[in-house]
C-alpha cells in the first residue's frame, strides 16, 4: 500500500509547502489538494509550489470537476504542471460537490464526467479534439496524467471501472469499499479491462490517540462531508440499491453549511454517531491504525490518503513516519 496526504488550502502557503516537503521526506508518495475555489485558496498555484518543492511525490487534485473550470482550461493547467513537475501530475476528478454547491449549482452528470475525461486525456497528450464544433489541440502538451475518478454510486463506480486509472473512495470502511469495488469490477470487465490494474484509494482523516473521545471529535466532520454525497445518492437510487451502512446515518441530518465545510467541531457533524465516525475514519492508538490499514489492503486498497485537516498535521505525519509506515512495511516484506 502506498500513502498520500491531502491538504485543505486554508492555511498559510508556507505551511502548505512545508507539510508537503515533510510528507515526502516521511515516505508519502502522493500529495493531493482540495479544489473548492470559493471556500479556500485556488489549488493550481499551490500545486505549482508543491511541485517545485518536491522531487518525486506525485501531485494532483482531490478532487476537481468538469464544470467550475472549462475542461480545456483544466487540461492546459495539468499539461503545464506536468512539464513543471517532470511528469508527476495526477488528475483527481468527480461530479463536483462543495465548489458547485456553494454556488447553488448541482454536480454534473456522469455522462459529462466521462466525456470530460476523454477530452482531458486527448488534450494533455497533444492530440486534437472536437470541442464545441471546433478542432482544438494543445500542440505543446505531452504525456497525459493518470486519471482518478471519485464516486460513491453504482453508475460512477462502473464508469471508473471502464475508463479510470484509479478510483477515489472517501471513507475507510472496508465493507463499504468492497461494495464499491464490485461495481468498479463490473465496469472493468464489461470493457475487457483487468480490474486489478485499477488503483484504489481510500481517503479519510486520521487521529492517533489513546483517548477515543478526543480522536472522534477531531474527525467527526468527515462523515458529515460524506453525507452530502449520500443525500445525492438517495435521491437517485432505490433504497434496496444502496447499503444501509452507507445511507442510514443521514436520517437525522440537518442543513449543511458549506461555510463550515471540513471544519473540526463544526455543527454540521452533530448528527454523526461514534459508530459511523469509527467506520469512516482512522482513530485510536497506533495499533488500531495498523490493524485497519491492513484490513483496507486486504479488500484491495492500494493507496491510503490521509486528510491532513484536523490540527497538529506535522505531528500526524511524524507519527506515521515513525510508528505506522514502518510496521506496515515489515508486514509487506514478511
Amino acid at each position: 500500500m502506498k500513502f498520500g496526504i491531502t491538504i485543505k488550502p486554508d492555511m498559510p502557503v508556507e505551511r502548505i509547502v512545508a507539510l508537503t516537503r515533510q510528507a515526502e521526506s516521511a515516505g508519502f508518495e502522493y500529495g493531493w489538494i482540495f479544489d473548492s475555489h470559493i471556500l479556500w485558496l485556488e489549488p493550481y498555484p499551490l500545486l505549482t509550489l508543491m511541485a517545485a518543492n518536491t522531487k518525486s511525490m506525485r501531485l494532483g487534485t482531490c478532487v476537481t470537476n468538469p464544470a467550475v473550470r472549462d475542461i480545456t482550461v483544466t487540461s492546459s493547467l495539468f499539461a503545464t504542471l506536468n512539464l513543471i513537475s517532470g511528469g508527476r501530475m495526477q488528475l483527481g476528478i468527480g461530479r463536483g460537490d462543495s465548489s458547485r454547491r456553494v454556488l447553488g449549482k448541482k454536480p454534473v452528470t456522469s455522462d459529462r464526467l466521462e466525456q470530460s475525461v476523454e477530452t482531458f486525456r486527448k488534450l494533455t497528450a497533444g492530440q486534437p479534439v472536437d470541442y464545441e464544433e471546433r478542432s482544438v489541440r494543445l500542440s505543446w502538451a505531452t504525456g497525459s496524467p493518470p486519471v482518478w475518478i471519485a464516486g460513491y454510486g453504482p453508475k460512477v463506480l462502473e464508469l471508473a471501472g471502464r475508463i479510470a486509472d484509479g478510483i477515489i473512495l472517501q471513507f475507510a470502511d472496508p465493507d463499504l469499499i468492497s461494495w464499491c469495488l464490485s461495481f468498479v469490477k463490473r465496469g472493468a470487465e464489461a470493457t475487457g479491462r483487468d480490474p486489478r490494474r485499477i488503483e484504489v484509494m481510500s481517503a479519510a482523516p486520521v487521529w492517533v490517540s489513546d483517548d477515543l473521545n478526543v480522536a472522534r471529535e477531531r474527525v467527526r466532520w468527515f462523515p458529515a462531508l460524506v453525507s452530502n454525497h449520500v443525500v445525492d445518492l438517495v435521491s437517485r437510487y432505490k433504497p434496496e440499491e444502496l447499503p444501509s451502512a452507507l445511507t442510514s446515518y443521514i436520517r437525522n441530518r440537518g442543513q449543511y453549511d458549506y461555510l463550515h465545510h471540513c471544519e473540526v467541531e463544526s455543527d454540521n457533524a452533530k448528527f454523526v454517531s461514534d459508530e459511523v465516525t469509527d467506520r469512516f475514519c482512522l482513530v485510536g492508538p497506533t495499533e488500531a491504525h495498523i490493524e485497519k490499514l491492513r484490513a483496507l489492503a486486504q479488500v484491495g486498497v492500494t493507496q491510503f490518503n490521509l486528510y491532513l485537516m484536523c490540527g497538529e498535521e506535522e505531528d500526524t505525519i511524524e507519527t506515521y513516519r515513525r510508528k505506522i509506515l514502518p510496521a506496515l512495511e515489515r508486514v509487506a516484506k514478511a
